[in-house]
């Protein structure tokens, strides 16, 4: 069956060059990436891919950390748009493997941000734009990103939504740095589930109610806290004092679980059955999405794609479904033959 790997990560030559050029050495996450060879080394890609045949096809976006950690406003833009143009390019030389790409929003401006994005969708045919979950720290509900998200809305491209958060973002109070890489394995479920609420209960999405946003990993905690999310939030201010919170309830046109449906999800929860099977049934075979997060797996590239076919495939669902899964809710949203 065709597949559609909608979150893959890559650093074309040119962006690679010119990152290096700017930041030296790589450290951190950056020193992560940079050592798996899929990222940098085509070739490498293409056997990988080749492993899963020539129905396996893969969008492509660039990899952690945002832009704006790396580099100041003007850097970050001109690299999101070298970017753009080596994967635009790569799309151009390879359609039959690269259907299309996502460009990188460097949001640090925001101004910018909405002119690169409608420079990659409309002169370069990006099938959307990626954010981070935060700016710099800055929440995206803030009113200087609401030009982008205008943009986006009206563009018909989704947004994908990868989670930000580094070791300096600490677990306790009394503590400066977290430990144990806590930040990544806990942090980024918890940074996207943030987002998301951010987005949902500032009424961004009665605002904009045909924007479609991308939540990485399977909308990340959403899914799993059913429970909190909806009856939950049904008693938002009941637990704060300091503020009339339950006023936002009589602002929103929906209750706020019915936000977090409207979100779109992918795949990519790295192998998990238990965590497949969650996602699906809080979402709906209509809103997911497949994907592996290739190249980031222990294998460095064809373990997170197998394990996840492998996980989809013990579901037993009907084909139908599965084609929705795989490749047809890809080509309906990101408009790809």
């Amino acid at each position: 069956m065709k597949k559609i790997d909608i979150f893959n990560h890559i650093w074309p030559t040119p962006f690679f060059d010119a990152l290096i050029a700017h930041i030296g050495e790589m450290t951190d996450i950056t020193r992560r990436s940079g050592a798996v060879p899929m990222m940098t080394d085509l070739d490498r890609r293409f056997e990988v891919m080749d492993m899963f045949g020539e129905d396996y096809m893969q969008v492509l976006s660039l990899a952690s950390p945002p832009l704006e950690k790396l580099a100041g406003p003007d850097k970050a833009l001109e690299l999101s748009q070298i970017g753009s143009d080596s994967m635009a390019e790569l799309c151009d030389r390879y359609p039959e493997r690269f259907p299309g790409f996502i460009g990188t929003a460097a949001l640090g401006n925001p101004e910018s941000a909405v002119a690169e994005a409608k420079r990659a969708i409309e002169d370069l045919g990006a099938c959307g734009m990626q954010i981070f979950t935060n700016v710099s720290g800055k929440p995206l509900d803030r009113p200087e990103f609401e030009p982008f998200f205008d943009y986006m809305a009206s563009s018909g491209k989704p947004v994908w939504m990868h989670p930000a958060r580094g070791e300096n973002f600490s677990d306790y109070l009394t503590e400066d740095r977290s430990e144990y890489e806590i930040w990544w394995t806990f942090g980024w479920p918890y940074e996207t589930s943030a987002a998301m609420s951010r987005i949902a209960l500032s009424g961004m999405m009665d605002r904009l109610p045909e924007m479609k946003v991308v939540a990485h990993h399977l909308g990340a905690m959403v899914p799993y806290f059913e429970g909190r999310v909806g009856p939950g939030l049904d008693q938002l201010g009941k637990r704060t004092s300091a503020e009339d919170l339950s006023q936002i309830l009589t602002t929103l046109k929906k209750r706020p679980f019915d936000y977090f449906k409207d979100f779109y999800a992918d795949s990519a929860v790295f192998g998990s059955r238990a965590a497949t099977v969650c996602g699906l049934e809080f979402y709906g075979v209509d809103k997911v999405l497949f994907a592996s997060d290739c190249p980031f797996d222990p294998e460095r590239g064809p373990g997170y794609i197998r394990e996840t076919i492998k996980v989809l495939n013990s579901l037993d669902l009907p084909d139908e479904d599965m084609e929705k899964i795989c490749f047809r809710n890809a080509q309906k949203m990101f408009r790809i033959e």
